[in-house]
Parts: C-alpha cells; sequence; structure tokens
C-alpha cells in the first residue's frame, strides 16, 4: 500500500514480494548499515530468512497505527528500485517496552543509493503528514559518529539538542528535534 509520494519517491509498505525480502536482507546484512543501529537483536542478518521475521516485527509494531506510524520501503518512482526504509512511530523509553508520547522519524538507505537526498525528501514528507495530526515535535536519533544522518536531520531543519538517553532503553543518542510550524 502507498502511504506518500514525493516528487521522486513512493513511500510504501514493504511486502512478503520476493524483491522487497531480498532487499530487506540486501540492507540489514550490512555492517556499514547495521553498525550504527543500535542494540538490534538479529541484526546485521546473516540469513535472508531473517528478512521474513524483520518484516513481520515491523508489521506487528503498526498492526494497530491505521497507517499513520509505520516502517516503509522508500521506492524510487523512475526506476523502482527500493532506496531504503523511512519510518515514523513512537519511540520506546526506558524500558524499551514502554512507549513514551514522543515521535520519531528515521531512516536507513542503502548504500546504492546513499548522496541522492532520499533519506531527506522521504523524511521531510513524513514530517509533513505528521505534523498535520497535531503533534507539537518530532524526533530523529542518531547513534554518535553517523556523521551523514546527522547531515540529514540538519538539512530537514531539525535542532541539535545534544546526546540524551531518554529513549531506547536509556542508549545514548545524538538528539535532534523539529517543532511543528505555526500556522
Amino acid at each position: 500500500m502507498t502511504v506518500l509520494t514525493t516528487e521522486r519517491l513512493i513511500l510504501r509498505d514493504w511486502t512478503d514480494d520476493p524483491a522487497d525480502l531480498a532487499r530487506i536482507y540486501d540492507i540489514y546484512s550490512r555492517p556499514e548499515i547495521t553498525r550504527w543501529l543500535g542494540v538490534s537483536p538479529g541484526l546485521p542478518m546473516t540469513d535472508p530468512a531473517q528478512a521474513v521475521e524483520r518484516l513481520r516485527i515491523w508489521q506487528d509494531r503498526h498492526a494497530n497505527d491505521g497507517g499513520r506510524y509505520g516502517t516503509w520501503a522508500i521506492e524510487v518512482r523512475e526506476t523502482g528500485v527500493v532506496a531504503g526504509t523511512a519510518l515514523l512511530k513512537p519511540l520506546p523509553g526506558t524500558p524499551e517496552t514502554q512507549l513514551t508520547g514522543d515521535i520519531e522519524t528515521g531512516w536507513h538507505l542503502h548504500p546504492d543509493s546513499w548522496g541522492h537526498g532520499y533519506a531527506t525528501e522521504a523524511a521531510r514528507a513524513l514530517l509533513a503528514r505528521e505534523f498535520t495530526t497535531g503533534t507539537p515535535q518530532i524526533y530523529a536519533l542518531v547513534s554518535p559518529g553517523n556523521e551523514p544522518s546527522m547531515a540529514v536531520a540538519r538539512r530537514l531543519g531539525m535542532t541539535h539538542v545534544g546526546q540524551r538517553t531518554d529513549w531506547y532503553g536509556g542508549e545514548l543518542l545524538e538528539t535532534f528535534v523539529l517543532t511543528a510550524p505555526n500556522d
């Protein structure tokens, strides 16, 4: 299901289509991606069958969100290639099993899609849509040292508010925030 479209991108649900599962595995088996994803069980993937489980985790996590929140494929309209993943979701707190009222956006792109502005374009569309619901601010949390993701957050107009441990079970993360525009 298509969630959003932009000039160059389609944000859509990941599916169990073999091409989607292969791309999930290709992205999440790469140490250059997964090293920035903190304490994430099952990453990096070591077996293509793990893509099915990852897809089910995402589907279960967002089953009751009515499409408002999700972990979506970023598909390039011109080529049909999935560049990576965009997400929008309530942040897990401390403990991680408890969701907070804070909303996070994020992105994980395949290296063959780096440097094209896809993460910025996808996240900008998700931010704009979420702000229409009345959400007052949205966060991006980045592992220390992940300069490319911090650059995306800055391009989105997000303000760096330092390192915080409020979410993900107390993990130390670079924290960026964007406040809803005044209409």
